[in-house]
């Protein structure tokens, strides 16, 4: 899927150039807090809250953070986020998932909508793009774990279906009913992940050029600045050229 790696590694190098720290550990602590209350608020017996302080121990999220955002969920005070996903097409025709968590849903749905109609894109209805993606885990290791060749054997015995693996590190894909256990097996054979998340991976990608591709990574950072969006998905594909400029940008 080289429009899906080509999207994050550009969102990745990005991330860390335009990332408010702050922001981030507040749409962790919510991720954290909304998935303590859909079950125990024990790691050890919630695989959900389990990969979302996983996640935020890899951003250096403070420890005392983490806690306070587990211990908000039981609490009478604690917000009722709702998990909301928006889909719409994005400059050129590029398929855009947005995923958030909202305590309120006129407020989102109306930032999400503006923030498409500014870029020259439109909202649609649930179900407009998604089935142009599939939802797989995605588990991240740094490129200190190992060779490609070693995390490949490691993948393939955990029952993973895909692995890239370049100098940043290596991104390995399985089935989203899968998570769990091949992020078990791996843990063993390679130690604990740098992240493991639920992602929308396209199924092809749609190619644009150098103007469009800005517009639409605009747009990313634009949903990725509201509160309330968690994560943002798009099937855009660059070619070589556009992608060193874009990366260089």
């Amino acid at each position: 899927m080289a429009g899906h790696s080509q999207f994050k590694n550009i969102m990745h190098r990005k991330g860390r150039q335009d990332a408010v720290r702050s922001k981030m550990f507040s749409k962790l602590a919510r991720e954290i807090t909304v998935a303590a209350k859909s079950g125990l608020p024990d790691p050890a017996m919630n695989p959900r809250l389990r990969l979302a302080v996983q996640n935020a121990k890899a951003q250096s999220m403070p420890k005392d953070n983490i806690e306070r955002a587990i211990k908000k969920a039981s609490g009478g005070d604690a917000e009722n986020y709702e998990e909301v996903r928006y889909e719409g097409y994005g400059p050129g025709g590029v398929a855009v998932i947005v995923e958030a968590l909202t305590d309120n849903r006129n407020r989102s749905a109306s930032n999400v909508r503006a923030a498409f109609t500014k870029a020259g894109g439109a909202l649609g209805e649930t179900g407009s793009v998604s089935f142009m993606f599939d939802r797989v885990g995605e588990i991240v290791y740094p490129a200190s774990v190992g060779d490609a060749d070693k995390v490949m054997e490691a993948a393939i015995e955990a029952g993973a279906e895909d692995v890239q693996s370049d100098e940043d590190g290596h991104v390995i894909t399985c089935g989203f009913e899968d998570i769990g256990e091949v992020t078990s097996a791996l843990e063993t054979a390679l130690g604990e992940a740098e992240s493991v998340k639920a992602i929308w991976r396209p199924q092809t990608g749609t190619p644009v050029d150098e103007d469009r591709a800005q517009s639409i990574l605009k747009l990313i950072a634009t949903l990725e600045d509201d509160d309330d969006v968690q994560n943002v998905y798009a099937n855009f594909e660059v070619d070589d050229e556009t992608l060193a400029k874009l990366s260089a940008a």
